[in-house]
């Protein structure tokens, strides 16, 4: 807008000059089609302000779909991990050998099983789309291991800390959380370490962080007796918390009891796994509150894990069943959100 009324300024100095200069006939014409000019830029200005609005009202309105149930992988073991990469899911369970089942992602067929070797135990999974390969935690072992999408193996690394969570971010390195300490640990693909940050000693027990677009980490963290179970944005750094969402352990809304696993769309739109309270809320990229994505009656047990295929729009949560103290089986459930 200010632009425009700069426009019109130098449009009337220059109408005046013209007066002076070669009379009042030109001069009419001259406004009219200054007046038609400025009209089509006002209005242009006034339709994009428009379409921007309608997009950030799209994302919003898109993003509070609430999931619908579409497909439910077999029940077995209980899942560590869930993730896709091009056209097939790959389903973490510990086995002892095919521990990563590979299912079609459009018929949901079991296509294949994969061995992690050297492993003694499971906690995460993530992918890595420009290398296609997956990244596999050992929190026994404490170690990561990286395999190819068929299961050959790359490499395997110490993480120096019990790891808990994994992710890949927009420069396709790897960051691990390790909850005991507070630490985030940025790893190269190939197991390099580049940097260690340490959260503020508020964020108690982190369980899983991401990179958002604008360098901030994601993080939730809390156990079920912890005085909080939150989700936080920290600086590019760790340092400091910039948002949060959550606070004392508890159902209401706003509230979460163990947030244990979170996945980012696109827009940084944040989906973030509530364990006890049985559902998935999703956050604005600021960490307001959306909607719940997946609600208790979803699901037939836990959930403690997800993840986020932006591109077929489907949400796989991990829903794993507590008895007698332990995990004992899980599932994965397709949602289309």
């Amino acid at each position: 807008m200010v632009v425009v009324v700069m426009v019109m300024v130098v449009l009337m100095v220059v109408m005046v000059m013209m007066v002076i200069v070669v009379g009042m006939a030109v001069v009419v014409v001259v406004v009219v089609v200054v007046v038609v000019v400025v009209v089509v830029v006002i209005v242009a200005a006034v339709v994009v302000s428009v379409i921007f609005v309608l997009r950030q009202t799209c994302v919003y309105v898109c993003a509070c779909t609430v999931g619908q149930v579409v497909h439910t992988l077999p029940e077995g073991e209980i899942v560590w991990g869930v993730a896709s990469l091009a056209d097939e899911i790959y389903v973490l369970r510990p086995k002892g050998q095919d521990d990563i089942e590979v299912y079609d992602a459009a018929t949901y067929h079991l296509q294949r099983c994969l061995t992690v070797p050297n492993s003694r135990g499971f906690a995460d999974m993530t992918v890595c789309e420009r290398y296609r390969c997956l990244y596999v935690v050992d929190p026994i072992a404490m170690c990561i291991h990286r395999l190819g999408a068929h299961g050959e193996m790359h490499a395997q690394w110490p993480v120096g800390d019990k790891p808990y969570g994994i992710s890949v971010h927009r420069t396709h390195n790897v960051l691990v959380t390790c909850p005991s300490v507070r630490r985030i640990k940025e790893f190269s693909p190939r197991g390099d370490l580049l940097r260690e940050l340490t959260v503020p000693e508020c964020v108690v027990n982190p369980w899983h962080a991401l990179q958002l677009a604008n360098g901030h980490f994601v993080v939730c963290h809390g156990e079920a007796d912890d005085p909080a179970n939150r989700v936080c944005t920290t600086t590019a750094d760790g340092r400091r918390v910039v948002h949060s969402h959550g606070g004392q352990p508890g159902s209401d809304v706003g509230r979460y009891h163990v947030p244990r696993h979170l996945a980012v769309d696109n827009n940084d739109f944040v989906f973030v796994v509530d364990v006890n309270n049985r559902r998935v809320t999703l956050l604005s990229p600021t960490l307001d509150y959306v909607c719940q994505v997946v609600s208790r009656d979803k699901l037939k047990w836990r959930p403690r894990r997800l993840h986020l295929d932006a591109q077929r729009r489907r949400l796989y949560v991990a829903d794993n069943e507590w008895k007698e103290g332990g995990l004992s089986a899980g599932r994965i459930v397709v949602f289309s959100i």
